[in-house]
């Protein structure tokens, strides 16, 4: 189970820098909450981030990762070198990542997206 949250996440990168709004707008849970730095946003607010081109995620080396799983809620941790543009600035941050999923029947869902430099 471990495996299959690592590999979700991967995903929802990869889906983040390709713009794949449909992809993330099927993974994110509809009450799902994302902390950028000094932002809290919701679902909507967060693919229209990545829709309108606010912040275009360019590459991300995951470099440590876990997972803890409690009942139906898997909490992922990652550490994650990110490079994106945002406001037409070219940044490259370190990261702490929190991800947190729950499962809705038979589908993982990301309920809350939370970053930290590091």
């Amino acid at each position: 189970m471990e495996q299959t949250i690592i590999d979700i996440s991967k995903n929802k990168w990869d889906w983040m820098m390709e713009s794949k709004l449909d992809e993330l707008n099927n993974l994110f849970h509809e009450k799902a909450v994302f902390v950028h730095m000094g932002a809290t946003l919701s679902k909507k607010e967060e693919t229209d981030v990545i829709k309108n081109g606010s912040i275009v995620y360019k590459y991300v080396d995951i470099e440590e990762t876990s997972v803890q799983l409690i009942d139906r809620t898997a909490i992922l941790l990652n550490k994650v070198s990110l490079v994106a543009v945002v406001g037409g600035n070219e940044v490259k941050n370190p990261f702490v990542v929190t991800e947190v999923y729950v499962q809705q029947e038979d589908q993982w869902k990301l309920a809350s997206m939370s970053s930290q430099s590091c």
